[in-house]
């Protein structure tokens, strides 16, 4: 014993109120006592062993070895950052990622699959570098020639030079080892693929910094444990919802680092719960913490990430036909933007029908016929994605009677309609055939001469979500058709025809009446010159409408994203183990040879 005098507080066993002070003598080497005790989160005296006995602090993580930690971050910039600019010209997923920065110069509307942050980033870096948003990005390999497209690649390598240093961070936090925090980092320094995915413009170096930042944040938000609400704690408990936030606005795949913050909150909260030292009062406080830091904080940042995106992508683009035509209507440049029409649907009304499935497209028909073997050999009906003079229909009485002298009638839910394609004066019809691809689905054509056709061309109107006498809303009601004679409801299928159908999409009629996205459409065009005309922009949808309807494409989206035929693709568990079936056959022959020559 060195003889020093140390002061300690038990507490008695029949009052655990009341601290006792009492003098204790350690000794480091023999004792085990290497660090002063700490405040808990109620208070309470508490001491933390370290391996072999000895008690030590939270972390070590304040007392990072600035030196090593330089190193790592040099390194790492020098590897991302060398020679940044080569090849000049368009590489791999250069063509998606580069061509959507210019999007966001530009302003305009593009669809993607993945939230938006990424893209948005990259176009400011490449804005505030100097690109124009000029280059085309056809396909890879295109010269990038005097264009300025360095920024958009430097701003990627210096995400991505962030990496290593957070590796690093993490693994000093969770082991209190500086050689194995420096193997991790070095093992992602020098990682071929590492370097060369923050090398370019993609959207992994800045998933990776968000994930990779919101675990740092973690880790070191669990350090502060000790400081309930003290600066630091609430620092780093915000950083984690920011970085949170933007894990999910780069890619949905984010949502797993989510998880993990998730999970490691409940157990800490779980064990706050089980502190019976802490008061409910106390617990409450906590529990608010955490659920504005890490639930509303980032959920508002995230809504503010789109409402971003929507007021910059304010013009007309490639993106259009993937959205409602209530969604067009506020893009600038679309022919629905600004425009007057009638707002209700009555009869005699020339229309366009879109399916409101987002990129269903819009009911179509052509004076070519099915082919033979293809059910009827009637007029083709499809769904076509562009705006076409043959997409327009004449909305028409049962009975055929148009009165053109009284005033319009409006349709209303419940009513029975024809619609006649005004190009060929046919009508929209189905019956007990099967339909080219969707074998348990029935035919739907164009029958019928200058409007005159049987009882199989009539079509019952009904308003998504509504009862009967319910009128039917330019742009805004959803309405699905009713066949009366078969009882299918009118279907996009969402398969593309063969060359004999020009390509376009396959349009059923559904036997399965359940009410289903691609069975919905809406009136977009609406021209009748007996009623009267309003503005469109008093039909446009709200923010939330927009967010939650840009949500839905971007699920149908990643939903379609299928391998092509003929196209390489794996499964999660062939990764670990980097299974390909040509290496598996190799193994066995070389198996097999080894047991003949053997024998």
């Amino acid at each position: 014993m060195d003889g020093r005098q140390k002061d300690c507080y038990t507490q008695s066993p029949d009052t655990p109120a009341v601290r006792h002070r009492k003098t204790c003598t350690t000794n480091e080497g023999i004792e085990g006592f290497s660090q002063p005790s700490r405040e808990t989160s109620n208070g309470a005296s508490k001491r933390i062993p370290k391996r072999g006995g000895q008690l030590s602090s939270p972390s070590r993580g304040d007392h990072v070895p600035v030196y090593t930690l330089v190193l790592v971050l040099v390194l790492s910039v020098c590897t991302r950052f060398y020679k940044i600019t080569e090849p000049p010209h368009v590489c791999w997923d250069e063509t998606h990622f580069g061509k959507m920065g210019s999007y966001y110069i530009n302003r305009t509307f593009f669809f993607d699959v993945h939230p938006p942050l990424g893209k948005m980033l990259i176009g400011l870096a490449g804005y505030l570098t100097g690109y124009d948003g000029t280059f085309p990005f056809i396909k890879p390999g295109d010269k990038y020639e005097h264009h300025n497209y360095w920024g958009m690649r430097a701003f990627c390598a210096a995400l991505g030079s962030c990496l290593p240093p957070f590796s690093f961070l993490i693994v000093l936090e969770l082991s209190q080892s500086t050689p194995a925090a420096l193997i991790a980092a070095s093992l992602l320094i020098f990682d071929t693929g590492c370097i060369t995915l923050s090398q370019y413009i993609l959207l992994d170096p800045i998933l990776m910094f968000f994930i990779m930042g919101s675990v740092l944040c973690m880790v070191r938000f669990n350090t502060h444990r000790l400081r309930p609400f003290s600066f630091s704690w609430w620092f780093w408990l915000l950083l984690t919802g920011v970085c949170l936030s933007g894990s999910l606005g780069v890619k949905f795949v984010g949502l797993f680092v989510i998880l993990l913050v998730g999970i490691n909150t409940v157990f800490d909260l779980w064990r706050l719960l089980g502190d019976l030292s802490l008061s409910l009062l106390d617990f409450g406080k906590h529990l608010f913490a955490r659920v504005f830091g890490l639930i509303m904080l980032p959920l508002f940042l995230y809504t503010t990430i789109f409402a971003v995106h929507f007021i910059i992508l304010n013009r007309s683009g490639p993106g259009d036909g993937f959205f409602s035509s209530a969604f067009q209507s506020r893009l600038i440049g679309n022919n629905l933007h600004n425009a007057s029409m009638p707002e209700y649907l009555a009869y005699g009304s020339v229309i366009t029908v879109e399916e409101s499935a987002n990129a269903g497209g819009y009911l179509h028909s052509h004076w070519h016929l099915y082919p033979e073997g293809v059910g009827a050999p009637q007029q083709q009906v499809t769904a076509y994605l562009h705006k076409d003079y043959n997409n327009l229909w004449l909305v028409k009485r049962p009975d055929n009677s148009d009165d053109l002298t009284g005033p319009p009638e409006l349709v209303r839910h419940g009513d029975i309609i024809r619609l006649e394609h005004k190009e060929t004066t046919r009508n929209l019809h189905s019956h007990f055939h099967e339909a080219p691809l969707t074998k348990k689905h029935l035919q739907v054509t164009g029958y019928g001469i200058n409007g005159s056709g049987d009882v199989n061309d009539l079509w019952q109107v009904e308003v998504c979500g509504g009862k009967k006498g319910d009128l039917v809303k330019v742009l805004r009601s959803k309405v699905r058709f009713l066949h009366r004679s078969t009882g299918c409801v009118l279907c996009s299928s969402g398969k593309t025809l063969p060359k004999w159908g020009w390509e376009q999409v396959e349009v059923t009629c559904s036997p399965y009446v359940k009410e289903t996205p691609n069975t919905q459409w809406n009136i977009e065009d609406h021209i009748n010159p007996k009623l009267p005309n309003i503005s469109l922009s008093v039909l446009k949808p709200t923010f939330l409408e927009v967010l939650w309807e840009s949500h839905i494409v971007m699920i149908r989206g990643n939903s379609g994203l299928k391998p092509k035929d003929n196209e390489m693709n794996s499964k999660p568990w062939h990764w670990p183990i980097n299974y390909q079936v040509e290496y598996l056959k190799r193994f066995f022959s070389y198996l097999f040879l080894f047991f003949k020559v053997y024998k």
